[in-house]
């Protein structure tokens, strides 16, 4: 172990900042018990703190009326300029494509099932006519309409159980849920994965990230101990796709980046709010070039219909 780390580990418990939900709990837990397995720490070296975040007090309305994706990171951004904590865990999926300066994603966990979860009927197919989708991803909305026009869209958000309690009190018929989520809360069970041949996931999907100040050189270094190169290699392409296109919170979009052999196959899809249009394309390239994602968003802007386009920044 580098000295600077052995250091900063006599000095105090490391403090990880989380969201106080069932499901950023699990995936705080799973951070802080690969950290000790890595440098063999005993149990009270990392301890856990939990904060509420912007985006968890308010569920009736949509994340897009609300903000976007800086409701889950706000308070933890705060805690770490504070001091009150030394490093935070985020669902990649959850975070801004642009993050300022000051804040360094240092690592991330090996990825996890990057599927959504159907929850309320066995396939797409069989899901009745006329059925109400709950859900608050613009994404999911448009993929659904696209394959499945008659279904009804209602605004669905909360936790893992929130939304579950709801479908089952028939505020909706079906729902989707991501399978890395469900498998963390140990309900590996419950729905059908959906796979991605025919169903692309949000980018970053199932990637868990580790932030500190950029400045606390000695947090990022220790951090580096349980990253997983392919998946930041592949999280890093799909987040590179998504800054090109100049999306945000109401623009369909969901991308996924596969490792192997040193090459990167990255598949995107945009689509327009009803899912009525849609453009699609894939490229591949070495682990090491980061141009091809964002010349994969131009490729598909340029063929994409004007209710595709002017969804995004590039239109």
């Amino acid at each position: 172990m580098p000295e600077a780390i052995a250091r900063l580990l006599t000095r105090r418990p490391l403090i990880l900042g989380t969201r106080q939900s069932p499901l950023a709990m699990a995936q705080a837990r799973e951070t802080a018990q690969r950290l000790r397995d890595a440098y063999h720490l005993p149990d009270d070296a990392i301890t856990l703190l939990p904060v509420v975040a912007s985006g968890d007090r308010v569920q009736d309305r949509a994340l897009r009326d609300l903000g976007g994706k800086a409701l889950w990171t706000r308070e933890l951004d705060r805690a770490l300029v504070d001091g009150e904590i030394d490093f935070a865990v985020h669902s990649m999926k959850d975070v801004e494509t642009i993050r300022p300066d000051m804040f360094h994603v240092a690592a991330m966990l090996p990825r996890a099932d990057v599927r959504d979860v159907l929850l309320g009927a066995d396939s797409i197919d069989a899901i009745p006519h006329g059925a109400v989708f709950g859900t608050s991803s613009p994404r999911r909305a448009a993929q659904m309409q696209s394959l499945r026009a008659d279904v009804k869209i209602t605004l669905f958000r909360g936790n893992v159980a929130t939304r579950i309690a709801k479908l089952a009190q028939g505020e909706a018929d079906i729902t989707l849920l991501a399978a890395a989520g469900l498998a963390r809360l140990d309900m590996q069970e419950v729905g059908t994965p959906l796979e991605t041949d025919s169903w692309l996931p949000a980018a970053s999907q199932g990637a868990i990230g580790l932030e500190a100040l950029h400045a606390n050189t000695d947090i990022c270094r220790f951090l580096t101990g349980v990253a997983h190169r392919e998946t930041m290699q592949c999280v890093a392409a799909e987040r590179a796709f998504l800054n090109a296109l100049q999306g945000d919170c109401h623009s369909p979009v969901s991308a996924l980046a596969t490792y192997e052999g040193g090459m990167i196959t990255l598949r995107g899809e945009l689509y327009s709010e009803d899912g009525s249009k849609k453009v699609a394309g894939t490229t591949q390239f070495q682990a090491s070039d980061d141009k091809n994602p964002a010349m994969l968003a131009a490729e598909l802007l340029e063929r994409a219909d004007p209710a595709i386009a002017q969804l995004f920044g590039s239109a």
